[in-house]
């Protein structure tokens, strides 16, 4: 399976963009994502020149990654703080070999805020946040990440 996340606007303290799934060439849009600021202005999927990442506060590089759902997170397994994770036991979608990152995975929360690097998928409609986040997150798990899982396809994800 493929994502691909189009990034539509990135600001001084946030980027927006659209996630899809790709069959075929063809775009199924599944949500809206928040992430920090995108650092890597020349799109070439590193940090060079006068680029820098800043660490919490940068989204990450331009690029493919493979993303396995294989991974339980300690933080998201305390189900008092993050009930939304419990569905899937703690076990959320994690961006493997991101350059100059460790840890990257999609999530619930409403702002670039909520991010530290990390996806957060919800519906762009109030400007610089993301609202009805875990309805977006268990629209992309049980749509299609799990299914995906199931049925034993690599997962990756483009970001333009």
């Amino acid at each position: 399976m493929r994502l691909r996340l189009e990034r539509t606007y990135c600001g001084a303290t946030y980027t927006i963009g659209h996630l899809y799934n790709v069959t075929d060439g063809a775009r199924d849009y599944i949500c809206d994502v928040i992430e920090d600021t995108v650092r890597d202005v020349n799109k070439n999927g590193v940090f060079d020149g006068e680029e820098k990442k800043i660490p919490s506060l940068t989204a990450i590089p331009y690029g493919t990654y493979k993303v396995t759902m294989w991974t339980r997170s300690p933080k998201f397994s305390n189900f008092t703080k993050y009930p939304y994770a419990k569905k899937y036991d703690g076990y959320l979608p994690r961006l493997l070999n991101v350059p100059h990152f460790e840890g990257i995975l999609i999530h619930c929360g409403s702002s670039a805020a909520s991010s530290a690097g990390c996806l957060i998928v919800g519906y762009n409609t109030v400007k610089g946040r993301v609202t009805r986040s875990q309805e977006a997150f268990y629209k992309l798990m049980d749509g299609w990440l799990v299914p995906a899982k199931k049925a034993g396809e690599a997962i990756w994800i483009e970001i333009v």
